[in-house]
C-alpha cells in the first residue's frame, strides 16, 4: 500500500469518524418540546413557585434578587427557595472581542438553566406548597479583597424550625459551597433531606456537522466513573441510582455545572422532566436526616459552576474530571493533554506547543514512519517477482497465495508492514483532536498573526490552504504505484482537494497541527527515501 494512500486513508477515517459521530446525534435528535406524563414529575422534589412560560424575566420570582460577586462569579440568586438563577463567569467573555462575560446559569427569552437546592421531606421547607422565601440582610455582596465570601439567607417556619442557607464562596475557584444549618427549636424531632438539582430548557441540537459537541446530562456512581444521560433519556426512563457519593452534571462545551454531594454518604440520583417536556432536570437527593428536638444539624453540597478545567474538577471529586470527555481514547489523550499543557507553560503560546507537540509526536513515531517506507519500498521492488508468480500459477489462488508467501519470507518482507503503523497513528491523532476540541484552554487563545484564536475556524482559510498544498507536495513526492489505476490516479490527486474543503471548517488548531504534521512527515519522506535509495531501494 502507498504511503499517499496511507496518509489519505488516515484522514479519510478521520471524516469518517465525525460523520458517524454526527449521525448518531441525528439519530437522537433533541426536540424542543415532548409531551410527558404526570407521573414523570413526583412532589418530593418542588416545581418552581411561578411559572417560568408565562410570566416576563422579571416577574418570574416570587422573592427578590441578590447579586454576588466573586472574582470568577457573578451569581443572582431567588430568595424564594435559594435558588442560583444566574451565573455570569467573569474571566471568559462570551466573545473574544466582546468584555460582557459569558452566561452559564440563566433565565432568558424562555430558555431556563438553574442550579436548585433545598430541604424536603416530613419537615423539609421545600415541600411544601410555596417553597420559603429566605430573609437576607443585602441585595449585594461582593468579595473584594477577602479570601472567602458567606452570604447566608435565613426562614423560620410555622413550627419555629430555624433554617439558614449560607453561599460560601472561595477566591479563585469556582465551587460554591452551600449549607443549611437547621436549628429545631419545636417540640418534636424534624426529619428532612437535602437536594441539589440542576434544570435546564431542552432546545434543538445546533451542533456544527464537523465539531459535534455533547450538552444534556452525566453522573457518576460508586460502580460507574462516568456515564452521560442525555435529554432523550430523561424522556425515555427517570434515572435512579443510589450511590455512596457521586455527582450529578450538565454538560456543554468547555463549560459544566455539577453537584457534588458528602463522598462518604448514601445518596441518590435522579433526573425528572417538566413542563409538558420542554425541560430536563438531573439531581441528587442526600440521605434522610433526623433533627432532634433541640438539636441542631448542617446539610451540604457542592455546586461547581465553570469550565472543565481538570485539575479544579479532580479536587471535588477524583472521577469529575471525565466530564472533560475524550472518548474511548481517553487514555491516549490524556497524557497528549498533559504534555502539550507542560509545553503551553514553557512557551507561553498555545499555537507554538501544538506544534512543538507535533514534533514531538511525530518524532516518537518516525521508527515506524521508517519502517512503514522502507516496507512499501520493499513491496515495490517484489513486484516484478510477484508478476512473474500470477503467470506462473494462473488462477490457481491456493498455489499462488502459497508462492507469494515464500516469496516474502525469502525476501523478508512483511506485507503489513506499510499499513500497521499508519493504524497505530490513527488512533494517537483521534485522540489529539478530542484534546483539541475539548480543552477550554484554547478557546479564545491566539497562535500569532491573524489566528487569534485556535478552538475556531481560520477567518481567512488560509492554514486550510497551506494544508491541502503540503499535502499535494507529499503525493509529487511519492512514486507512483505499479499497475495503479488510471482512474485510481486521477481520484487520489483530488483527495488533497477534498480534505482541503473539509477542514476549511475545522478549528485552527487543529490544522495547525495536520499542517506541521505534514511539513514534518514531508521532511521525514525526503530523508527516508534518500537513505533507501543508498540501499538500491525505490
Amino acid at each position: 500500500m502507498e504511503s499517499q494512500r496511507n496518509l489519505l486513508l488516515v484522514g479519510l477515517l478521520f471524516v469518517s469518524y465525525l460523520l458517524w459521530q454526527q449521525w448518531q446525534l441525528d439519530q437522537n435528535p433533541q426536540p424542543e418540546a415532548v409531551q410527558t406524563t404526570a407521573t414523570q414529575v413526583s412532589n418530593d422534589v418542588p416545581h418552581s413557585a411561578v411559572s417560568q412560560d408565562t410570566l416576563p424575566e422579571q416577574a418570574a420570582t416570587g422573592g427578590k434578587l441578590v447579586t454576588v460577586t466573586t472574582d470568577t462569579l457573578k451569581l443572582v440568586i431567588d430568595t424564594q427557595g435559594g435558588d442560583i438563577i444566574e451565573s455570569s463567569l467573569l474571566q471568559f467573555p462570551l466573545e473574544q472581542d466582546q468584555p460582557e462575560p459569558l452566561k452559564l446559569l440563566q433565565r432568558h427569552n424562555g430558555f431556563n438553566y438553574v442550579a436548585r437546592s433545598g430541604l424536603i421531606g416530613a419537615q423539609g421547607p421545600d415541600s411544601a406548597a410555596e417553597r420559603p422565601t429566605y430573609q437576607v440582610a443585602s441585595n449585594s455582596y461582593d468579595m473584594g479583597s477577602q479570601d472567602q465570601l458567606v452570604v447566608p439567607m435565613s426562614f423560620v417556619d410555622a413550627n419555629g424550625i430555624q433554617f439558614e442557607k449560607r453561599f460560601v464562596f472561595t477566591k479563585g475557584k469556582y465551587d460554591v459551597r452551600v449549607e443549611y444549618v437547621v436549628n429545631n427549636q419545636s417540640a418534636n424531632n424534624a426529619s428532612m433531606q437535602m437536594f441539589g438539582e440542576l434544570r435546564q430548557s431542552i432546545t434543538a441540537d445546533k451542533s456544527n456537522m464537523m465539531m459535534p459537541t455533547y450538552r444534556g446530562g452525566a453522573y457518576s456512581t460508586a460502580d460507574t466513573r462516568y456515564k452521560k444521560y442525555d435529554f432523550d433519556d430523561m424522556k425515555d426512563a427517570a434515572l435512579n441510582k443510589p450511590t455512596q457519593g457521586g455527582w450529578v452534571a450538565m454538560l456543554q462545551h468547555y463549560f459544566v455545572t455539577a453537584w457534588v454531594p458528602g463522598a462518604e454518604q448514601q445518596n441518590a440520583l435522579y433526573t425528572k422532566v417538566y413542563n409538558n417536556g420542554s425541560e430536563g432536570a438531573i439531581g441528587v437527593k442526600q440521605p434522610v436526616t433526623t433533627v432532634a428536638a433541640g438539636s441542631s444539624e448542617t446539610f451540604s453540597s457542592e455546586l461547581y459552576i465553570g469550565p472543565k478545567n481538570q485539575e479544579a474538577l479532580s479536587a471535588l471529586s477524583d472521577s469529575l474530571n471525565l466530564v472533560v470527555d475524550y472518548g474511548w481514547l481517553w487514555f491516549i489523550a490524556q497524557p497528549l493533554h498533559w504534555l502539550l499543557t507542560m509545553l503551553q507553560s514553557l512557551v507561553v503560546n498555545w499555537g507554538v506547543a501544538i506544534i512543538g507537540m507535533t514534533l514531538l509526536v511525530r518524532g516518537a513515531l518516525y521508527p515506524l514512519t521508517k519502517a512503514q517506507y522502507t516496507s512499501m519500498a520493499k513491496m515495490r521492488n517484489l513486484q516484478p517477482k510477484m508478476e512473474e508468480l500470477k503467470k506462473k500459477f494462473g488462477d490457481d489462488r491456493q498455489r499462488l497465495s502459497q508462492g507469494m508467501m515464500e516469496l516474502y519470507q525469502k525476501e523478508k518482507v512483511n506485507p503489513m508492514g506499510g499499513c500497521l503503523p499508519m493504524l497505530l497513528q490513527f488512533p494517537i491523532f483521534i485522540a489529539f483532536y478530542w484534546v483539541l476540541l475539548e480543552s477550554v484552554e484554547l478557546r479564545h487563545a491566539p497562535f500569532a498573526l491573524w489566528i487569534t484564536d485556535l478552538s475556531v475556524k481560520d477567518p481567512y482559510y488560509i492554514l486550510p490552504l497551506l494544508m491541502g498544498l503540503s499535502m499535494f507536495v507529499m503525493q509529487r513526492m511519492q512514486p507512483v504505484a505499479p499497475g495503479m489505476d488510471p482512474m485510481q490516479q486521477k481520484m487520489m490527486q483530488y483527495m488533497p482537494v477534498i480534505f482541503t474543503v473539509f477542514f476549511l471548517w475545522f478549528p485552527s488548531g487543529l490544522v495547525l497541527y495536520w499542517l506541521f504534521g505534514n511539513l514534518v512527515a514531508i521532511t521525514q519522506q525526503w530523508f527516508i527515501y534518500r537513505s533507501l535509495a543508498k540501499q538500491g531501494l525505490k
